[in-house]
């Protein structure tokens, strides 16, 4: 409803077939390039191109030039530097998140921000580990490497210890991943982050939120606690925990809270009083050089049992090759890392451009994930994205440009290569202790559940689903679910007026495919239009036998029946090729309602449809081979008074359907529309007295196909038949 007063914007046109455009139109040709023409524009080279290809390839090159050193650099030096400081911490924290020793986090923390500086598009997201990406490749780490039993039987895996087979699974998977997001960005497919919706995402996050905030508590109780992978691990690890609960360590308890209270209130202020203060106050930092000095000045490994960190190695090491046979063990796990990893990063990177005014390109920011996850990976890192409060960290203390991302990694660099074995004597629920301090955002998301219950119920199942599936299946399954409840959930938004059908074939037809076209257009309508027709045929020839014969009288109130016949299977046989012939009604007293009750006890199935519509958008080309079966069907159709509307043709398509003589006196253009709503406005007109009686048409038996290729009937509304052809 709008309200009184407001501006309007109003569009009246008429009702447009195409023949009815093309009448008041003139058609304006324009020259089709031929593929020689394509071929070579492909391969022309000149200095413009190349330039054009360096700056999407190297988005650095771009922004580097109109780098403001006077008014840009401090800022971005200080906000790398505090940056920096969050992201050695958080480094490790995540590195015991992912089933790793804590400082391979720090080689997580280095390597793709390196790469991503001169690849990315996004100048202010902090790029490094994600607790959910690190809970998803600890989940494979601990289903490959165990803690308790033997390993999987891994080629490339025998002679090194438990920690280094761990590394190598956690490389290769990253590795594995990397290939993924950078073959997604040669391809351009980074459109596929628009079917994780903000409310499946959120719901993901939030299960992924409980999933690290469960595998963190036996670090912040100093439990020993096998990993568990797969369906109901959570449940099985919770398990674990309540039945050791009793050999909780106290000291470990105690410094946790400490520490979770003390980061949850200065975080808190730091919201407060952002305005004021010209820097956050990096309490993690603060607390992790505190809790260090108390834990080495009192030996709480010894004298309490505490489990810390331990030795830290300075520098890096060797590279090392991807294991081939993990690519195969892990595959199917690394896609949704990939899809997740990209999905995250970019809808951050998308918030912060549009903040500051610039644009950022999803295909480039796969492939510049990808080279930094393969580059990372191959000194044993693992998969890094973009953490939340990172990235607002190096946003909110004023970092301009990667530049501040760059000075981070040095500050990583540092503490790898220097000052790295301070951190020996950190205890571990120190880390754990931060790891869930910063899940409040995520977990903060079930308050989401109230509102989007009174907004939008639908968005609110997918959320629920996507949440719960993700706690109790795992996160990738989880994923997988809320993806298919989510689009679900589309469908059954859809509207369709009652005795309309809306078929949308969003790809090409040709001999390839136009049989699985027919099959499902024939689903989609719930009956074959040729059996109908024979049928009628059939029980036609069958009324006028008994017409002739006197069984059967026409009256003023119909036919009169006069025999309890019924149709023979076997009779006429030899004429039952004309059975897919036009209806002929001649010499009968009247036309034949077959939606009604038939006389003598003859059956004919009723047909609820009276309009197809067949959207034609996504449809660049036919064949003769799809030709011939698209006008068969449409015969089919006509024949039985199914009224056959296409619509949004391309002009192309329309061209040859005329040059190839397409059209007779049955399928004739008039079917061509120049629009859905065209062809939907002409069939209500049409049919404006079954509107009239049906004010309510909304709910009809509507059907979708999915990627699994099944049928699904449900009670929906609009006007979309959706056809995905795979």
């Amino acid at each position: 409803m709008m309200r009184p007063g407001a501006r309007q914007y109003v569009v009246t046109r008429p009702l447009y077939s195409e023949d009815s455009f093309a009448e008041e139109h003139e058609k304006v040709y324009r020259q089709r390039k031929t593929m020689l023409d394509h071929l070579k524009l492909y391969f022309t080279f000149d200095v413009k191109r190349v330039k054009h290809a360096a700056l999407s390839l190297l988005p650095v090159i771009g922004w580097l030039r109109i780098y403001r050193i006077k008014e840009w650099l401090l800022p971005d030096v200080v906000s790398g530097v505090s940056t920096g400081l969050v992201a050695v911490l958080q480094g490790m924290a995540y590195g015991l998140l992912a089933s790793l020793p804590p400082w391979y986090g720090l080689f997580s923390a280095f390597f793709p921000v390196v790469i991503y500086f001169f690849m990315g598009t996004s100048r202010h997201i902090s790029v490094g580990p994600f607790p959910v990406l690190c809970l998803m490749i600890g989940s494979v780490v601990t289903r490959l490497i165990p803690d308790e039993g033997p390993p999987v039987n891994i080629t490339g895996l025998e002679g090194l210890s438990v920690d280094d087979q761990r590394v190598l699974v956690a490389s290769s998977v990253t590795f594995l991943v990397g290939i993924m997001q950078l073959g997604m960005g040669l391809l351009q497919v980074g459109f596929v982050v628009m079917y994780l919706s903000d409310t499946l995402v959120s719901g993901f996050t939030t299960a992924a939120a409980i999933h690290i905030l469960v595998s963190q508590l036996k670090f912040v109780l100093g439990l020993q606690v096998s990993g568990f992978s797969g369906p109901l691990s959570l449940i099985y690890t919770l398990e674990v925990i309540f039945n050791k609960i009793t050999s909780t360590n106290v000291c470990d308890l105690v410094i946790a809270l400490i520490i979770m209270a003390m980061v949850f209130i200065v975080k808190e202020l730091n919201d407060k009083f952002k305005s004021k203060l010209p820097v956050p106050i990096p309490i993690e930092a603060i607390m992790t050089v505190i809790a260090c000095g108390v834990s080495y000045g009192f030996d709480f490994e010894n004298k309490f049992g505490i489990d810390v960190v331990g030795h830290i190695p300075q520098g890096y090491e060797s590279p090392v090759a991807p294991n081939l046979q993990i690519f195969q063990e892990t595959a199917m796990e690394a896609f949704p890392m990939a899809i997740v990893g990209f999905a995250v990063a970019f809808s951050v990177a998308k918030v912060y451009s549009v903040k500051h005014d610039y644009t950022i390109d999803g295909n480039q920011e796969l492939i510049a994930f990808g080279v930094s996850n393969m580059f990372g990976a191959t000194f044993k890192s693992f998969a890094a994205s973009t953490a939340l409060s990172r990235s607002a960290v190096q946003e909110s203390t004023g970092g301009k440009t990667q530049v501040a991302g760059l000075i981070s990694a040095i500050i990583v660099m540092i503490v790898t290569l220097a000052i790295g074995f301070l951190l020996a004597p950190l205890p571990k629920s120190v880390l754990g202790a931060v790891v869930i301090v910063n899940l409040k955002g995520m977990l903060m998301q079930f308050r989401d559940i109230p509102y989007l219950w009174r907004r939008d119920k639908p968005d609110c199942v997918v959320w629920l689903c996507t949440c719960t599936a993700s706690i109790l299946l795992g996160l990738d399954l989880g994923l997988a679910v809320g993806l298919g409840v989510e689009l679900i959930s589309v469908v059954l938004r859809i509207f369709e007026p009652e005795g309309v059908k809306i078929f949308r074939i969003p790809s090409p037809i040709f001999f390839a495919n136009i049989d699985f076209f027919k099959n499902k257009l024939v689903e989609a309508l719930g009956f074959n239009p040729l059996q109908i027709l024979k049928k009628r045929n059939k029980a036609l020839r069958r009324i006028k036998k008994l017409l002739k014969n006197g069984d059967l009288q026409w009256t003023s109130m119909g036919f009169l029946n006069t025999t309890c016949g019924s149709i023979g299977d076997s009779e006429d046989q030899d004429n039952m090729e004309e059975l897919d012939q036009p209806i002929d009604f001649k010499d009968l007293p009247a036309q034949i309602d077959w939606n009604r009750d038939l006389p003598a006890n003859i059956f004919v199935p009723k047909v609820e449809v009276h309009s197809l519509i067949l959207d034609f958008a996504a449809v660049s080309f036919l064949d003769i081979s799809a030709l011939k079966g698209l006008k068969t069907m449409l015969k089919e159709l006509i024949r039985i008074d199914i009224e056959v509307y296409i619509v949004a043709c391309d002009p192309y398509i329309l061209e040859k359907l005329h040059d190839c003589c397409f059209f007779d006196e049955e399928v004739q253009p008039s079917m061509f529309f120049l629009t859905l709503h065209d062809a939907m406005l002409n069939i209500l007109d049409k049919h404006s007295e079954q509107t009239e009686k049906n004010p309510d048409h909304g709910k009809v038996r509507h059907i979708t196909v999915h990627n699994s290729l099944k049928i699904r009937e449900k009670d929906v509304c609009d006007p979309v038949f959706q056809l995905l052809f795979l």
